[in-house]
């Protein structure tokens, strides 16, 4: 099972001195946050993009590609990637490009975002949010896994003998996980194609979650990729600890409070009763993950928030240290024991190339002039 961390990449005041932090000062800390990870650790760092205040992360692949070349280890992947709003083009082109530049450290999560504005910005419908989602990612896959793509739809301009490039590395695409909190559509869609289905599991309780993962494991199934249990899922978690739990309540109760999402909003009592919500010790942490297995099966990627809301960089890295030394050593071994033969791992570069019989070479070459890719009776012309 592989166990990281998210942000949504927010620039929020710190409601205990009324700082807010500029954008270079937090583009910064998530750099330095994601290689604390893998110094603790952990498997996997994730990235969300927005393109709003008050958010800094419009360029995803900039940031991660970034982290690549400072890490060794780590798995680097996105907490959203707009289908909806990005040109699947781009997105086969960039996310290829840092699959080499990462060596395989690389998958990433389709999702829709949550803010309504993006779609004009990007000169869509909001209201054609669910087909978009739907026709991107089939476009999306076929840039990936052909060579030469023709193709005409209903949200962008046909494609005439285009190949996408840089190929994907060793021939193998990055894996793709479909990321929802209440859209029975996008679990179907993850299902249809066996891919990872993610649940946010933030701000719901554990009963809708259980829904919607019940549903993709059944469509995983319907579709012939495996049985039920076999279906790759992801959950998010939002934590924070102290040695002695009432510390931790105590200090993170203004941030609590205050945080734009559901500050102002049920007292941090009540939230941490009706979501996955865990502050306290430890020791609570490890408890409530392992009872996410109870609703929702074995499952192959936990991924905790705990940047956001205004914590000062240095309260995130010991957030960190409390992780990787003594929240995560422990759910390994209890997952693990758990976790049936024929239920899978999370996929990997290396497991999907193992998969698909080995590495090739995708490269595809011009067919005569490498420059300007003319054929040669073109030029002659």
């Amino acid at each position: 099972m592989q166990f990281g961390i998210f942000t949504v990449s927010d620039i929020t005041q710190d409601p205990t001195t009324g700082r807010t932090p500029s954008e270079a000062e937090r583009i910064k800390a998530v750099l330095t946050i994601a290689q604390k990870a893998e110094e603790v650790g952990l498997d996997v760092f994730a990235l969300g993009e927005h393109h709003n205040p008050p958010f800094f992360s419009s360029s995803p692949t900039t940031t991660l590609a970034w982290i690549a070349a400072n890490t060794s280890t780590l798995q680097l992947s996105t907490s959203t990637t707009l289908i909806t709003t990005n040109d699947p083009v781009k997105i086969a082109e960039d996310y290829a490009m840092l699959q080499h530049l990462a060596d395989g450290r690389v998958d990433l999560m389709m999702g829709r975002g949550n803010t309504g504005p993006v779609y004009p910005w990007f000169g869509q419908d909001i209201r054609n949010g669910i087909e978009l989602a739907v026709e991107n990612y089939a476009l999306l896959r076929r840039l990936w896994t052909e060579d030469v793509v023709n193709w005409e739809g209903r949200f962008r301009t046909p494609l005439q003998g285009f190949t996408s490039t840089p190929r994907p590395l060793d021939g193998v695409p990055p894996f793709v996980w479909h990321g929802s909190i209440r859209s029975p559509q996008i679990a179907e869609q993850a299902a249809y194609y066996g891919d990872g289905f993610f649940h946010n599991h933030i701000f719901w309780p554990p009963e809708h979650t259980q829904r919607m993962v019940e549903f993709y494991r059944r469509r995983y199934e319907h579709y012939g990729h495996g049985s039920a249990d076999q279906a790759i899922v992801g959950l998010g978690g939002q934590v924070f600890m102290r040695k002695r739990s009432q510390d931790a309540v105590d200090e993170f109760r203004p941030y609590f409070d205050n945080a734009p999402v559901y500050g102002h909003g049920p007292s941090l009592e009540d939230f941490s009763t009706q979501t996955p919500l865990t502050v306290g010790s430890p020791q609570q942490v490890i408890e409530r993950t392992l009872g996410f297995r109870d609703y929702v099966g074995d499952y192959q990627r936990q991924l905790f928030l705990i940047d956001h809301a205004g914590l000062p960089l240095k309260t995130v890295l010991e957030q960190l240290d409390l992780l990787g030394e003594e929240v995560v050593p422990v759910l390994r071994k209890e997952f693990a024991a758990l976790k049936p033969a024929h239920v899978p791992d999370a996929p990997t570069h290396a497991s999907r190339v193992a998969a698909a019989g080995g590495a090739k070479d995708s490269t595809v070459h011009a067919p005569a002039d490498d420059v300007t890719g003319q054929a040669r009776e073109e030029v002659e012309a």
